[in-house]
Protein backbone atom coordinates (compact mmCIF):
# COMPACT_ATOMS: atom_id res chain seq x y z
CA UNK A 1 0.00 0.00 0.00
CA UNK A 2 2.72 2.11 0.49
CA UNK A 3 3.47 2.19 -2.85
CA UNK A 4 0.14 4.07 -3.86
CA UNK A 5 1.51 7.14 -2.47
CA UNK A 6 3.61 7.71 -5.72
CA UNK A 7 0.62 8.23 -7.88
CA UNK A 8 -2.42 10.73 -8.00
CA UNK A 9 -5.84 9.15 -7.97
CA UNK A 10 -5.13 6.08 -7.08
CA UNK A 11 -7.79 5.66 -4.33
CA UNK A 12 -10.44 4.14 -7.30
CA UNK A 13 -7.33 1.58 -8.22
CA UNK A 14 -6.98 -2.00 -6.79
CA UNK A 15 -4.15 -2.51 -4.55
CA UNK A 16 -3.01 -5.46 -6.42
CA UNK A 17 -2.89 -3.12 -9.84
CA UNK A 18 -0.30 -0.96 -8.93
CA UNK A 19 2.09 -2.07 -10.76
CA UNK A 20 0.43 -1.26 -14.08
CA UNK A 21 1.71 2.10 -13.38
CA UNK A 22 4.93 3.07 -14.85
CA UNK A 23 4.93 6.09 -14.89
CA UNK A 24 5.51 7.98 -10.46
CA UNK A 25 3.08 11.11 -10.71
CA UNK A 26 1.27 9.76 -13.51
CA UNK A 27 -2.79 10.21 -13.22
CA UNK A 28 -3.91 6.73 -13.91
CA UNK A 29 -1.46 4.01 -16.02
CA UNK A 30 -1.02 4.28 -19.68
CA UNK A 31 -3.34 3.03 -22.33
CA UNK A 32 -1.44 -0.02 -22.96
CA UNK A 33 -1.03 -0.60 -19.10
CA UNK A 34 -4.57 -0.38 -18.80
CA UNK A 35 -5.21 -2.99 -21.34
CA UNK A 36 -2.62 -5.27 -19.97
CA UNK A 37 -5.04 -4.59 -16.63
CA UNK A 38 -7.82 -6.01 -17.76
CA UNK A 39 -6.18 -8.93 -19.37
CA UNK A 40 -4.32 -9.87 -16.26
CA UNK A 41 -7.73 -9.64 -14.52
CA UNK A 42 -9.40 -12.25 -17.04
CA UNK A 43 -6.29 -14.39 -17.14
CA UNK A 44 -6.18 -15.18 -13.29
CA UNK A 45 -9.88 -16.12 -13.64
CA UNK A 46 -8.84 -18.54 -16.11
CA UNK A 47 -6.20 -19.99 -14.25
CA UNK A 48 -8.37 -20.38 -11.22
CA UNK A 49 -11.38 -21.79 -13.25
CA UNK A 50 -9.85 -23.57 -16.23
CA UNK A 51 -6.13 -24.59 -15.38
CA UNK A 52 -6.29 -27.59 -17.66
CA UNK A 53 -7.00 -24.98 -20.72
CA UNK A 54 -4.51 -22.54 -20.20
CA UNK A 55 -0.90 -21.97 -19.00
CA UNK A 56 0.55 -18.88 -17.19
CA UNK A 57 3.14 -18.69 -19.75
CA UNK A 58 0.63 -19.34 -22.76
CA UNK A 59 -1.29 -16.36 -22.30
CA UNK A 60 1.80 -14.21 -21.43
CA UNK A 61 2.41 -15.08 -24.93
CA UNK A 62 -0.97 -13.84 -25.62
CA UNK A 63 -0.78 -10.84 -24.22
CA UNK A 64 2.36 -9.26 -26.12
CA UNK A 65 2.23 -8.10 -29.77
CA UNK A 66 3.70 -10.15 -32.06
CA UNK A 67 5.29 -7.82 -34.20
CA UNK A 68 5.63 -4.25 -34.19
CA UNK A 69 7.13 -1.39 -36.39
CA UNK A 70 8.09 2.41 -36.24
CA UNK A 71 9.71 4.32 -39.04
CA UNK A 72 9.91 7.96 -40.17
CA UNK A 73 9.07 9.31 -43.04
CA UNK A 74 10.09 12.72 -45.12
CA UNK A 75 7.26 14.91 -46.34
CA UNK A 76 7.84 18.07 -48.37
CA UNK A 77 4.96 20.28 -47.11
CA UNK A 78 3.78 22.61 -50.07
CA UNK A 79 5.80 25.61 -48.66
CA UNK A 80 8.74 23.59 -49.79
CA UNK A 81 10.50 22.66 -46.29
CA UNK A 82 10.63 19.00 -45.18
CA UNK A 83 9.10 17.45 -42.05
CA UNK A 84 9.84 14.06 -40.09
CA UNK A 85 6.54 12.02 -39.85
CA UNK A 86 6.55 9.41 -37.11
CA UNK A 87 4.84 6.38 -38.00
CA UNK A 88 4.01 2.39 -36.51
CA UNK A 89 1.80 -0.38 -37.04
CA UNK A 90 1.86 -2.91 -34.68
CA UNK A 91 0.21 -6.56 -35.59
CA UNK A 92 -0.86 -8.27 -31.89
CA UNK A 93 -2.11 -11.61 -33.37
CA UNK A 94 -1.93 -13.43 -36.47
CA UNK A 95 -3.02 -17.02 -35.16
CA UNK A 96 -5.71 -16.18 -37.82
CA UNK A 97 -4.97 -13.93 -40.96
CA UNK A 98 -5.30 -11.58 -42.23
CA UNK A 99 -4.74 -9.25 -39.35
CA UNK A 100 -6.92 -6.48 -38.92
CA UNK A 101 -7.27 -2.74 -37.75
CA UNK A 102 -7.50 0.67 -38.44
CA UNK A 103 -5.41 3.95 -39.10
CA UNK A 104 -5.22 6.93 -37.18
CA UNK A 105 -3.79 10.28 -37.74
CA UNK A 106 -3.58 11.79 -34.59
CA UNK A 107 -0.73 14.51 -33.29
CA UNK A 108 -0.45 11.88 -29.89
CA UNK A 109 -0.49 8.84 -31.78
CA UNK A 110 2.76 6.97 -29.85
CA UNK A 111 3.59 2.92 -30.04
CA UNK A 112 2.09 2.04 -26.66
CA UNK A 113 -1.13 3.31 -27.96
CA UNK A 114 -0.96 1.16 -31.26
CA UNK A 115 0.13 -1.72 -29.35
CA UNK A 116 -3.11 -1.63 -26.78
CA UNK A 117 -5.68 -0.74 -29.86
CA UNK A 118 -4.38 -3.97 -31.64
CA UNK A 119 -4.30 -5.77 -28.74
CA UNK A 120 -8.51 -4.85 -27.98
CA UNK A 121 -8.99 -5.74 -31.59
CA UNK A 122 -7.76 -8.97 -31.23
CA UNK A 123 -9.54 -9.32 -27.95
CA UNK A 124 -12.83 -8.09 -30.00
CA UNK A 125 -12.46 -10.56 -32.89
CA UNK A 126 -12.01 -13.45 -30.69
CA UNK A 127 -14.92 -12.54 -28.44
CA UNK A 128 -17.43 -12.19 -31.82
CA UNK A 129 -15.92 -14.86 -33.66
CA UNK A 130 -14.54 -12.68 -36.24
CA UNK A 131 -11.35 -14.89 -37.85
CA UNK A 132 -8.97 -12.48 -37.88
CA UNK A 133 -6.15 -11.28 -35.72
CA UNK A 134 -5.79 -7.95 -34.18
CA UNK A 135 -4.06 -5.20 -35.52
CA UNK A 136 -3.19 -1.15 -35.73
CA UNK A 137 -1.99 1.89 -37.01
CA UNK A 138 -0.97 5.26 -36.67
CA UNK A 139 0.44 8.50 -38.11
CA UNK A 140 1.97 11.40 -36.20
CA UNK A 141 0.29 14.24 -37.03
CA UNK A 142 -2.60 16.39 -36.98
CA UNK A 143 -4.48 16.02 -40.05
CA UNK A 144 -6.66 19.58 -39.66
CA UNK A 145 -2.90 21.29 -40.10
CA UNK A 146 -1.99 19.77 -43.46
CA UNK A 147 -3.45 20.30 -47.27
CA UNK A 148 -5.24 17.99 -48.58
CA UNK A 149 -2.02 17.40 -51.42
CA UNK A 150 0.25 16.72 -47.97
CA UNK A 151 -2.08 14.19 -46.85
CA UNK A 152 -1.83 12.51 -49.87
CA UNK A 153 1.69 12.27 -50.12
CA UNK A 154 1.84 10.99 -46.40
CA UNK A 155 -0.71 8.49 -46.69
CA UNK A 156 0.83 7.11 -50.17
CA UNK A 157 4.63 7.14 -48.27
CA UNK A 158 2.62 5.04 -45.27
CA UNK A 159 1.64 2.83 -47.63
CA UNK A 160 4.56 1.95 -49.44
CA UNK A 161 6.38 1.47 -46.21
CA UNK A 162 3.85 -0.97 -45.02
CA UNK A 163 4.07 -2.92 -48.25
CA UNK A 164 7.71 -2.71 -48.60
CA UNK A 165 7.89 -4.27 -45.20
CA UNK A 166 5.02 -6.90 -45.14
CA UNK A 167 3.10 -5.09 -43.25
CA UNK A 168 0.11 -4.59 -46.06
CA UNK A 169 -1.89 -7.27 -48.49
CA UNK A 170 -5.51 -9.16 -48.32
CA UNK A 171 -3.64 -12.05 -47.01
CA UNK A 172 -1.46 -10.41 -44.30
CA UNK A 173 -2.76 -7.42 -42.68
CA UNK A 174 -5.86 -5.29 -43.98
CA UNK A 175 -6.05 -1.87 -42.12
CA UNK A 176 -9.64 0.69 -41.72
CA UNK A 177 -10.16 3.73 -41.12
CA UNK A 178 -9.74 5.03 -37.18
CA UNK A 179 -9.32 8.45 -35.98
CA UNK A 180 -8.88 11.16 -38.52
CA UNK A 181 -9.11 8.88 -41.77
CA UNK A 182 -11.56 7.96 -43.71
CA UNK A 183 -12.35 6.48 -47.33
CA UNK A 184 -10.15 9.01 -48.98
CA UNK A 185 -7.58 7.76 -47.31
CA UNK A 186 -7.89 4.53 -47.92
CA UNK A 187 -8.24 4.66 -51.75
CA UNK A 188 -4.75 6.23 -51.56
CA UNK A 189 -3.69 3.22 -49.71
CA UNK A 190 -5.66 0.85 -52.05
CA UNK A 191 -4.23 2.55 -55.23
CA UNK A 192 -0.67 2.91 -53.87
CA UNK A 193 -0.86 -1.05 -52.93
CA UNK A 194 -2.12 -1.65 -56.24
CA UNK A 195 0.13 0.14 -57.65
CA UNK A 196 3.17 -2.16 -56.85
CA UNK A 197 1.75 -5.67 -56.60
CA UNK A 198 -1.47 -5.49 -58.77
CA UNK A 199 -0.08 -7.21 -61.63
CA UNK A 200 0.23 -9.98 -59.83
CA UNK A 201 -2.38 -9.63 -57.30
CA UNK A 202 -6.16 -10.39 -58.58
CA UNK A 203 -7.27 -9.28 -54.78
CA UNK A 204 -4.87 -5.98 -54.50
CA UNK A 205 -8.06 -4.14 -53.54
CA UNK A 206 -8.79 -5.97 -50.76
CA UNK A 207 -5.58 -4.75 -48.43
CA UNK A 208 -7.93 -1.98 -47.21
CA UNK A 209 -11.59 -2.08 -46.17
CA UNK A 210 -13.51 1.42 -45.69
CA UNK A 211 -13.08 2.46 -49.23
CA UNK A 212 -15.33 4.53 -51.22
CA UNK A 213 -18.42 2.51 -52.89
CA UNK A 214 -16.71 3.72 -56.00
CA UNK A 215 -13.56 2.11 -55.10
CA UNK A 216 -14.77 -1.34 -54.28
CA UNK A 217 -16.08 -0.58 -50.96
CA UNK A 218 -19.39 -1.76 -49.24
CA UNK A 219 -22.59 0.24 -48.47
CA UNK A 220 -23.10 0.24 -45.24
CA UNK A 221 -19.63 0.53 -44.10
CA UNK A 222 -19.55 4.21 -43.04
CA UNK A 223 -22.02 3.56 -40.16
CA UNK A 224 -21.50 0.50 -38.82
CA UNK A 225 -19.61 1.65 -36.16
CA UNK A 226 -22.89 3.91 -34.96
CA UNK A 227 -24.94 1.77 -36.35
CA UNK A 228 -23.19 -0.94 -33.59
CA UNK A 229 -23.09 1.67 -31.06
CA UNK A 230 -27.04 2.07 -31.18
CA UNK A 231 -27.31 -1.83 -31.23
CA UNK A 232 -24.92 -2.58 -28.41
CA UNK A 233 -27.62 0.14 -25.84
CA UNK A 234 -30.82 -1.09 -27.23
CA UNK A 235 -29.75 -4.89 -26.49
CA UNK A 236 -28.76 -3.79 -23.01
CA UNK A 237 -31.75 -1.53 -22.38
CA UNK A 238 -33.72 -4.51 -23.62
CA UNK A 239 -32.28 -6.69 -21.11
CA UNK A 240 -34.64 -6.87 -17.85
CA UNK A 241 -32.10 -7.53 -15.29
CA UNK A 242 -30.10 -4.52 -16.41
CA UNK A 243 -32.79 -1.77 -16.56
CA UNK A 244 -34.07 -3.19 -12.90
CA UNK A 245 -31.05 -3.29 -11.45
CA UNK A 246 -30.44 0.68 -12.62
CA UNK A 247 -33.69 1.83 -12.11
CA UNK A 248 -35.31 2.91 -14.93
CA UNK A 249 -37.38 1.02 -17.63
CA UNK A 250 -37.42 -1.04 -20.26
CA UNK A 251 -36.56 0.36 -24.02
CA UNK A 252 -34.74 3.62 -25.62
CA UNK A 253 -38.21 5.25 -26.18
CA UNK A 254 -37.52 8.88 -24.12
CA UNK A 255 -34.31 8.01 -22.85
CA UNK A 256 -31.83 11.10 -23.03
CA UNK A 257 -28.40 10.95 -24.58
CA UNK A 258 -25.34 12.57 -24.48
CA UNK A 259 -22.86 12.21 -26.81
CA UNK A 260 -19.01 12.55 -26.99
CA UNK A 261 -17.56 12.96 -30.42
CA UNK A 262 -19.69 13.86 -33.11
CA UNK A 263 -17.31 12.51 -35.86
CA UNK A 264 -18.42 9.04 -37.92
CA UNK A 265 -19.47 6.95 -34.52
CA UNK A 266 -21.10 10.12 -33.37
CA UNK A 267 -22.78 11.45 -35.59
CA UNK A 268 -24.43 7.97 -36.58
CA UNK A 269 -25.00 7.14 -33.25
CA UNK A 270 -27.26 10.47 -33.00
CA UNK A 271 -29.30 9.32 -36.17
CA UNK A 272 -30.16 5.87 -34.57
CA UNK A 273 -31.05 6.71 -31.26
CA UNK A 274 -33.36 9.87 -32.55
CA UNK A 275 -35.01 7.66 -35.45
CA UNK A 276 -35.25 5.41 -32.33
CA UNK A 277 -37.13 8.11 -29.81
CA UNK A 278 -34.54 8.66 -27.79
CA UNK A 279 -33.82 12.46 -27.29
CA UNK A 280 -29.79 13.19 -27.99
CA UNK A 281 -29.66 16.16 -25.57
CA UNK A 282 -25.94 17.16 -25.68
CA UNK A 283 -23.09 16.95 -28.33
CA UNK A 284 -19.60 17.63 -27.05
CA UNK A 285 -16.41 18.17 -29.52
CA UNK A 286 -13.08 19.62 -28.76
CA UNK A 287 -13.39 23.09 -29.80
CA UNK A 288 -17.51 23.49 -28.37
CA UNK A 289 -20.32 21.41 -27.38
CA UNK A 290 -24.51 21.91 -27.73
CA UNK A 291 -26.96 20.98 -25.12
CA UNK A 292 -31.07 21.08 -25.47
CA UNK A 293 -33.20 19.18 -23.30
CA UNK A 294 -35.69 18.75 -25.67
CA UNK A 295 -33.13 17.24 -27.95
CA UNK A 296 -30.98 17.59 -31.06
CA UNK A 297 -31.94 17.05 -34.33
CA UNK A 298 -28.93 15.12 -36.37
CA UNK A 299 -29.21 16.36 -39.75
CA UNK A 300 -29.63 19.47 -38.42
CA UNK A 301 -26.65 20.19 -36.33
CA UNK A 302 -24.50 17.78 -38.87
CA UNK A 303 -25.23 19.84 -41.41
CA UNK A 304 -24.04 22.86 -39.37
CA UNK A 305 -20.77 21.18 -37.90
CA UNK A 306 -19.84 20.19 -41.53
CA UNK A 307 -19.85 23.72 -42.65
CA UNK A 308 -18.68 25.49 -39.81
CA UNK A 309 -16.48 22.79 -37.61
CA UNK A 310 -17.85 24.32 -34.61
CA UNK A 311 -21.15 24.62 -32.90
CA UNK A 312 -20.38 28.27 -31.85
CA UNK A 313 -23.17 30.26 -33.30
CA UNK A 314 -25.36 27.12 -33.74
CA UNK A 315 -29.07 28.89 -33.00
CA UNK A 316 -31.02 26.20 -32.88
CA UNK A 317 -30.16 25.00 -29.32
CA UNK A 318 -30.89 25.94 -25.34
CA UNK A 319 -27.06 26.62 -24.57
CA UNK A 320 -23.98 26.76 -27.06
CA UNK A 321 -20.08 26.23 -25.25
CA UNK A 322 -17.29 26.88 -26.46
CA UNK A 323 -13.48 25.20 -24.97
CA UNK A 324 -15.98 24.97 -21.76
CA UNK A 325 -17.82 22.09 -23.33
CA UNK A 326 -17.22 19.90 -21.38
CA UNK A 327 -19.51 20.81 -18.79
CA UNK A 328 -22.50 19.03 -20.97
CA UNK A 329 -20.49 15.38 -19.88
CA UNK A 330 -22.09 16.14 -16.24
CA UNK A 331 -25.43 16.78 -17.50
CA UNK A 332 -27.76 14.55 -16.36
CA UNK A 333 -28.77 11.54 -18.56
CA UNK A 334 -30.19 8.10 -19.11
CA UNK A 335 -27.11 7.20 -21.59
CA UNK A 336 -23.67 9.09 -21.54
CA UNK A 337 -21.96 7.70 -25.29
CA UNK A 338 -18.15 8.17 -24.92
CA UNK A 339 -17.94 8.46 -29.41
CA UNK A 340 -14.04 9.92 -29.08
CA UNK A 341 -10.40 9.17 -28.10
CA UNK A 342 -9.86 6.36 -25.19
CA UNK A 343 -9.21 7.48 -21.60
CA UNK A 344 -12.07 10.30 -22.10
CA UNK A 345 -13.85 8.97 -19.00
CA UNK A 346 -10.90 9.34 -16.43
CA UNK A 347 -13.04 11.00 -13.03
Amino acid sequence: MKALGMFKGMAAVKPNLARCFSVPGADEPSFIEQVNLYFNEAAKYLLATRPKDVTKDLLEFIKVPKTVIKFNMPLRRDNGTIEVIEAYRAQHSYHRVPCKGGIRYAADVDQQEVEALAALMTFKNACSDVPFGGAKGGVKLDPKKYSVGELERVTRRYALELSKKGFLGAAIDVPAPDMGTGGREMSWIKDTYAYIFGQNDVNSSACITGKPLNQGGIDGRPEATGLGTFYGVKELMNTPAFVEQYGTTLGLQGKTVIIQGFGNVGSWAHKFFQEEGSLVTGIIEYNSAVYDEKGLDQKDLLEYWLKNKTFIGYKKAQHVYGKDGMEVMYKECDILIPATIEKSINK
